[in-house]
Parts: C-alpha cells; structure tokens; sequence
C-alpha cells in the first residue's frame, strides 16, 4: 500500500519554534506511520525547494497528496492540532 498523506516539514536548526516541534513530529510519525510520509526539509540547505513552496516562516508544514498542495499550517502547533489537521484529510 502506498502511502496517501505526505507531510514536507519545513524547518531551520536556528528557529526555537522548529526545534520545539521535533518531539511532536517524532511521535507523530510513529502514530501515523501508515498512513502518513513525513519529509524533513531544512530551509537553509534547501533554498530552492523553499522558494518552490513559497516557505515564508519556518516551521511551515505543507500537506501533499499526489504531488498536489492540499494545505499548509506555519507556527507551532500542538501534537493533537496536528494530528486532527492530518486525520481531516485521511478521510
């Protein structure tokens, strides 16, 4: 099966916000392991891939399916925000 959701984590070392969402994320993608694709994307070594998105502020998540840009959140969220903002499109 393959997988429906991906997730494109744009973040920065740099950026306290980003760092606070990386335990988050790591139990999210435990929790979701099926379903859902999380790609870790850092914004200064990936400047283009950035710019593709129109990444403004880190973290940015973008949600793809398909190659197609379903929605995005920017700023820190909590893991149960996160995971219904997900869910919301696994359906």
């Amino acid at each position: 099966m393959g997988y429906m959701l991906k997730v494109l984590d744009f973040s920065a070392t740099w950026c306290p916000p980003c760092q606070a969402m990386v335990p988050v994320i790591e139990e999210l993608k435990e929790e979701l392991q099926d379903k859902v694709i999380f790609e870790e994307i850092d914004v200064d070594e990936n400047r283009g891939e950035a710019q593709e998105f129109t990444i403004m502020g880190v973290p940015t998540f973008v949600l793809m399916k398909d190659g197609e840009e379903l929605d995005r959140k920017t700023g820190r969220v909590t893991k149960e925000e996160f995971k219904a903002w997900v869910e919301k499109y696994l359906r």
